[in-house]
């Protein structure tokens, strides 16, 4: 009895010389007494249990802390970043655990991958530096570098069908019906902007990806559907360029603007009331260039009322990718901030945001965009401006100025006699 309090005394005293003797302390059940660890004098081992059974219970405590620590860190990622439950991470974790997961070796054990994946969450969430997370997570700056890296390799490869450009013309068809239901404007196949994601200036780069506003950065553009999901993304361009220049190096707009027609976008049609055919159209700001199948709104040196209900209708419709940066900016704090990656690397960070802002769109659409979070339009037109635009947002693109060609004025101008029609603005509930 003596030598087992003994023995008990002094792995008490191991245990609080040992850094992970808080984590030690927490665990329920652990049964301690008498047992022989690294750390106790060789003389105790006598009265210890034999040797295999002390290494069979010691790896058992060594998984069972695992898994604590696990879901503890788990715990505190999930806390911090509300909008996501214990199903979705779950499900989440299960799709990219082959990607993440790493063998156990003699020399040391891996990171689990639940534990990669909730670093990675937390460095987007909270937006703090490896410097800073390296003390919440107990692992060194550089191994998290590499985690983040790997994780976010695994979830753009892993939810790349969840940003996809509608395939048919059935799908352009819903896309367009969505965007008049919500936002009443018809054939209208998708929001367009860009924004700016300021770095650090990364070394030798000089003004390769200085922007105007006199900071560094790359350019992320989108398209966004009527329901805040991206459509289309498209990041790394330097930050120099402008909006209209950056969409235009985009596979996308190479394909939208050949006639082939190769992404399968309807042909013109008539709508509601009118025997006049309009194309299906995305919609931008003054940044991009007037096309045919492009539309954005009117200078303001040339308004009169009928050009001021089409810039309202069509500021409906563009709302939606202005609200999807500043969601996906008030969800991930890591934009709020120059972000000091090189810019491969920060691609990769942003690309798995925009990622993981779709699959929350579809699994806790709820949580993850409450009412407060976007703009919202009252009956009388005027809107409440959402929680995303506290802070610090994300820089826009520089406008630049071009001449449109009369075939692309004429559709806007089709578009704005549609728009006051009585006939159709009587059947349009606002």
């Amino acid at each position: 009895m003596h030598r087992s309090v003994c023995l008990k005394f002094k792995f008490s005293l191991f245990l609080k010389q040992n850094a992970k003797s808080a984590i030690y302390a927490k665990v329920p059940g652990l049964l301690v007494t008498g047992l022989p660890i690294k750390g106790l004098a060789a003389s105790d081992r006598k009265y210890s249990w034999s040797n295999c059974k002390v290494q069979i219970m010691w790896l058992c405590i060594e998984k069972s802390l695992r898994r604590f620590k696990e879901s503890r860190i788990i715990e505190k990622t999930l806390a911090k970043f509300k909008v996501m439950d214990n199903d979705s991470f779950e499900t989440l974790l299960e799709l990219i655990r082959p990607n993440i997961e790493k063998q156990d070796t003699n020399m040391r054990q891996a990171i689990p991958a639940s534990q990669r994946l909730s670093i990675t969450l937390r460095y987007l969430v909270t937006g703090m530096d490896l410097e800073d997370l390296k003390f919440m997570c107990a692992v060194a700056p550089r191994t998290l570098d590499l985690i983040i890296q790997e994780t976010c390799e695994a979830i753009i490869q892993k939810l790349k069908e969840n940003i996809r450009v509608p395939r048919t013309i059935e799908d352009w068809k819903k896309v367009a019906k969505d965007f008049e239901r919500r936002w009443n404007f018809p054939n209208c196949i998708g929001a367009v902007d860009g924004k700016h994601i300021e770095i650090e200036k990364p070394s030798n780069s000089g003004s390769y990806y200085f922007n105007y506003k006199k900071t560094f950065s790359i350019v992320l553009m989108a398209i966004v559907n009527a329901n805040y999901q991206f459509m289309m993304v498209d990041v790394g361009a330097n930050g120099r360029m402008s909006d209209g220049g950056t969409l235009k190096n985009t596979k996308f707009w190479q394909l939208f603007s050949e006639s082939e027609n190769k992404l399968n976008i309807p042909e013109p049609c008539e709508l509601l009331e009118s025997d006049k055919k309009f194309p299906f159209v995305l919609v931008g700001d003054e940044a991009f260039q007037l096309t045919p199948n492009f539309m954005k709104p009117y200078n303001k040196a040339v308004l009169t009322d009928e050009r001021r209900i089409f810039n309202y209708r069509l500021s409906r419709a563009r709302r939606v990718v202005e609200n999807a940066f500043g969601i996906l900016s008030w969800r991930f704090k890591i934009f709020k901030k120059d972000i000091g990656l090189h810019p491969d690397k920060t691609r990769k960070v942003v690309l798995a945001a925009c990622h993981l802002h779709n699959y929350l769109c579809e699994k806790n659409k709820n949580k993850y965009i409450q009412p407060g979070d976007i703009d919202i339009e009252e009956p009388n037109t005027t809107v409440t401006k959402g929680a995303w635009r506290q802070g610090r947002q994300l820089l826009n693109i520089e406008r630049v100025r071009g001449n449109s060609a009369n075939e692309a004025k004429r559709v806007r101008d089709d578009f704005c006699e549609y728009f006051n029609d009585y006939s159709y603005a009587t059947k349009v509930a606002f």
